[in-house]
């Protein structure tokens, strides 16, 4: 008899059609995320990948596209000068721009927590956001004008200065050299190596003597300025006295005779004369308004006349701002003023989320208000200042559009930065887009480890 084993079944496994349809909708689910992200993926593609792939692609071909030449532009972009100065002028802007955007921000947002109207100053400090680089360039760029009359900062930087030192009214003004003086005095002006002139030593007290100079526009003659004529008459000098008169020695209209003070000539009001004597000045005065002059109180003896440097020296035209050694600064201050509100705003939030308990626990502790900036805001805002700090580094990589609107063509490769180098290379004028591609990809490895930085801290800070 033959055993048979029989094996019961088991029973079925029960269905879960919750499980299942879950399973569905998460597919679903799945479909419609990748539908709504394609396009910005597309998108992405289009603006973003393949633009950098081609750029990558670019760099390994000559300047017309046709041959391969491998590293060759990567090793000659490192041997052009104008390339060298852009990476060191991007250094620059790498290492100022964001350090003093950053501590910029700082003190103006603890400073602003104890103005009354924090909210009008925090907007008006914030506008420049909403002005374009290039209206900002353009407003820059007539600002940091060389002439006072454009420049806003020149008109200062002059005013400032004739207030404490002032400035010659005739800087244009020259003598006729050997030419005799009117009303019988004798000796001509001489020019002398530092740009004054000087008569000869043979005046002596009682004589009287006419310095004539020529160059000066009639309408350029200082206000009140007198005719010179009734005192070149009158000049009657004591026998311890020297007299005489400084003169425009031109006649409007024509006419009148060199070396002598006619009628219708000008005195030059406000020239230092000086006598001098074996070398050294032993007296100096200054023309009233018909020009003329005395000096009293000297010895006998033949003196010389002198009218000093300082009496024809050019008029301080300001600073040159936008010249090659000022132009980068120049333009970072422009960029400082448009970016300013934002890093005092990013770092104003982060300052309204520090605990009150600690501030106020360090100010019954007897800290005073440094030592709580420096041993607890800061060290609180350190996150912060850190993210501001990296934004504003990528940011100044690309600043492009300030650098070629404010800088002048004759300073533009004083000023250049590795964008604009790569914009003047590929379509400047150089016409070579691998060169260029080969820049355009460093400065995309140069801004690609910042980017990385700054998401890791995005990450980091919303776990």
């Amino acid at each position: 008899m033959t055993a048979t084993l029989v094996k019961e079944a088991s029973p079925p496994a029960p269905s879960h059609p919750d499980r299942a349809r879950r399973r569905r909708l998460r597919r679903r689910g799945r479909i419609v995320a990748v539908l709504f992200v394609l396009p910005a993926l597309l998108l992405l593609g289009a603006l973003v990948v393949y633009p950098v792939l081609f750029s990558v692609g670019r760099s390994l071909f000559d300047a017309s596209g046709a041959r391969f030449v491998g590293g060759e532009n990567y090793t000659e972009m490192f041997r052009d000068p104008a390339t060298l100065k852009a990476v060191r002028n991007t250094a620059i802007w790498v290492v100022i721009a964001p350090t003093l955007l950053t501590g910029l921000g700082l003190i103006l947002a603890v400073l602003v927590e104890k103005v009354r109207w924090a909210t009008a100053f925090k907007l008006l400090l914030f506008m420049p956001m909403a002005v374009s680089f290039l209206a900002a360039g353009i407003i820059f760029r007539l600002a940091y004008d060389d002439d006072p009359d454009k420049g806003v900062l020149n008109a200062a930087a002059v005013s400032v200065h004739d207030t404490f030192k002032g400035s010659s009214s005739y800087p244009t003004a020259r003598a006729r050299e050997d030419t005799g003086g009117g009303g019988g005095a004798g000796p001509g002006l001489t020019k002398e190596s530092d740009g004054g002139y000087q008569t000869g030593a043979d005046i002596s007290p009682g004589a009287t003597t006419a310095l004539g100079l020529v160059g000066v526009a009639p309408k350029d003659l200082p206000d009140g300025a007198a005719p010179a004529h009734p005192a070149a008459t009158r000049q009657e000098a004591g026998s311890d006295e020297l007299r005489g008169v400084v003169y425009l020695d031109f006649t409007p209209g024509g006419g009148g005779e060199p070396g002598v003070v006619d009628q219708e000539e000008s005195g030059l009001p406000g020239m230092t004369v000086e006598a001098v004597r074996d070398g050294r000045t032993v007296a100096s005065t200054t023309t009233a308004a018909d020009g003329s002059f005395r000096f009293t109180g000297l010895d006998t003896g033949p003196y010389a006349l002198k009218l000093p440097a300082a009496n024809f020296a050019p008029p301080y035209d300001g600073i040159s701002w936008l010249g090659p050694t000022l132009v980068t600064p120049a333009i970072i201050g422009a960029y400082l003023w448009i970016w300013t509100g934002f890093a005092m705003v990013l770092i104003g939030a982060g300052l309204s989320a520090l605990p009150r308990d600690a501030l106020e626990a360090a100010r019954m502790d007897g800290a005073n208000e440094w030592q709580i900036f420096r041993r607890i805001t800061v060290p609180l805002l350190a996150p912060v200042l850190t993210v501001v700090f990296v934004t504003l580094v990528i940011n100044v990589m690309k600043v492009f559009d300030l650098v070629y609107i404010i800088a002048p063509g004759p300073v533009q490769e004083d000023a250049t930065v590795l964008a604009t180098q790569m914009w003047l290379v590929s379509f400047g004028g150089g016409n070579n887009q691998g060169l260029g591609s080969a820049l355009g990809v460093l400065l995309l490895l140069l801004v690609v480890p910042a980017m990385v930085f700054n998401v890791r801290r995005f990450r980091r800070s919303q776990r």
